[in-house]
């Protein structure tokens, strides 16, 4: 799994598979990267707002590996809504992590984590936002450029008023969860969905009904999770800074038969993420993801 790629809409490949770092602190950032590279891992996605960029910077740096082998996504944070500060904010995550080239960076949210999904979609801060992309892709400061949380008229926003057509829209899909409408909406667009929180923050692995069909498979319900995400034509982006798991992660070379997949799509959705309720709106307080 760790060898198959996708082909952005830029002609970019990116790997299949990716490794999360949300909740890593920005001290075990480089080791789990490090860890994850030994393992076979390529794909590392971090952001501005997990503040963990210096780390897993370090992590790419020191892994052993040349830097044209692996793919490194951060994240604009998604308060930032002006040209200037977008532009600042770039060279600040190059800076950050130490590269010269960074393989994609995406906008956060089309909106400040204290106003997500509250009805304000910020067109014209997103315009500025998306503008600031283009020009360092233009300067060779990127490699690929796209939106993360985005809803349609968010992305039709971008596609009316950027000139480059955003390579990727990542948003929380997972068993229990999975927007399809939204889904089919970016793939029809050619711009690649990347589902984080692949797991539904862990809550989708207590289900006993997951549990048993897993069973059934000989995995685990994390990769059958993980597999569900990549039989829909999506990119999966499993948080963990254990190597077990990064390693269990990885091992889904099965495949989810027809009658199942259709099961999975119909679990009832998760009314409580226990902990992590408050996701994605993250106030002063909390940590955006």
């Amino acid at each position: 799994m760790l060898n198959e790629t996708y082909t952005l809409n830029n002609g970019v490949t990116i790997p299949s598979l990716g490794l999360g770092t949300w909740f890593i602190e920005d001290k075990d950032a480089a080791q789990a990267v490090r860890d994850a590279s030994a393992i076979g891992y390529r794909h590392f996605d971090t952001a501005q707002a997990y503040g963990n960029e210096r780390g897993v910077g370090e992590g790419i740096r020191t892994c052993g590996l040349a830097r044209e082998e692996l793919f490194v996504t951060t994240k604009l944070a998604a308060e930032i809504k002006t040209l200037d500060a977008a532009r600042r904010s770039i060279d600040s995550s190059l800076q950050a992590l130490g590269l010269d080239t960074i393989d994609m960076m995406i906008i956060h949210s089309p909106q400040p984590w204290n106003e997500f999904r509250k009805g304000e979609h910020y067109f014209e801060g997103n315009r500025l936002a998306w503008r600031a992309l283009e020009e360092a892709l233009a300067a060779g400061k990127l490699r690929a450029i796209g939106v993360s949380n985005f809803e349609t008229v968010d992305i039709d926003n971008i596609l009316e008023n950027g000139s480059v057509r955003p390579a990727v829209n990542q948003i929380l899909a997972h068993v229990g969860n999975t927007p399809f409408e939204l889904i089919r909406d970016i793939q029809d667009r050619g711009i690649l969905v990347e589902a984080y929180s692949p797991f539904g923050h862990g809550e989708i692995l207590r289900d006993e009904g997951l549990v048993t069909m897993a069973a059934s498979y000989g995995v685990s319900v994390a990769q059958l999770a993980i597999r569900y995400c990549l039989q829909l034509g999506m990119l999966p982006l499993p948080k963990t800074a254990n190597p077990a798991h990064m390693r269990s992660n990885a091992q889904v070379d099965f495949t989810i038969a027809a009658a199942d997949m259709e099961t999975l799509r119909g679990v009832v959705p998760i009314a409580d993420y226990g902990e992590a309720s408050v996701f994605p709106v993250y106030g002063d307080n909390a940590r955006s993801a």
